[in-house]
């Protein structure tokens, strides 16, 4: 008998490889991947464009009624094989990766309305199941009843060390102790909103990656979701 899909919802802290395990998974399982942190990066991207939000500024009202311009999609990268996201049909993908956004994209996340916009297309990409989505509410608000919720954590200082190579290596002049302070300061601040605040599910498996490899992860959450795919067939 085929296993029948599930809806794998992953959430946790920045930087965790979150979204590096959930490609991983989908593609693995033949699953659709949907990154909900490159959403919420492409209105960030967007509000810093059209001067809505910058070191000491940030006009929410200008950002909701301009809400309505701003369509959002991924595509396949044929070379890759991941999806890759559009922000009015232009591929921002590598531009929403810099350290420049990252200082911006809880602010734009903590926007009730910005919400309510990207929840709603993230539900109704879920609908056929046989999806991986990672961000900060998915198993708590986007997919409360998800067969999988995992919520994943590491220290702050390793998420650091992490983020900043990933960084470096992209070409970034970036210091490691900026990386870090942007990483307590995401923390605090997807922590603490009071719009779908990043809490752990009840029922959501926690995976502190502080000590695994890659592969480790991979291999530790590749077996929760046969062990539940074969429950549910």
């Amino acid at each position: 008998m085929e296993d029948k899909k599930i809806i794998i919802a992953i959430d946790g802290h920045s930087s965790t490889g979150k979204s590096t395990v959930a490609k991983q998974l989908a593609k693995k399982l033949g699953y659709i991947y949907v990154d909900t942190g490159a959403m919420y990066r492409a209105v960030s991207l967007y509000a810093m464009r059209n001067g809505y939000i910058n070191e000491d500024y940030f006009d929410i009202e200008k950002l909701e009624e301009n809400l309505i311009n701003i369509d959002l999609q991924f595509m396949i990268n044929p070379k890759t094989g991941l999806a890759e996201v559009l922000l009015n049909e232009e591929n921002i993908e590598n531009e929403i990766r810099t350290l420049a956004v990252s200082r911006y994209v809880s602010k734009i996340a903590a926007v009730s309305k910005v919400r309510k916009k990207l929840v709603e297309q993230q539900q109704k990409m879920g609908i056929n199941k046989g999806i991986v989505m990672d961000g900060r509410d998915i198993g708590t608000v986007v997919f409360p009843n998800a067969e999988l919720k995992l919520f994943m954590t590491a220290t702050a200082k390793d998420r650091a060390e992490r983020r900043f190579l990933e960084l470096k290596e992209r070409g970034e002049e970036v210091t490691y102790e900026d990386v870090l302070k942007n990483v307590v300061n995401r923390d605090h601040i997807d922590s603490t909103r009071k719009d779908s605040p990043l809490r752990k599910a009840s029922d959501a498996i926690k995976i502190d990656n502080s000590n695994l490899t890659l592969q480790e992860q991979f291999d530790q959450i590749l077996k929760l979701v046969k062990k539940i795919t074969v429950l549910n067939s």
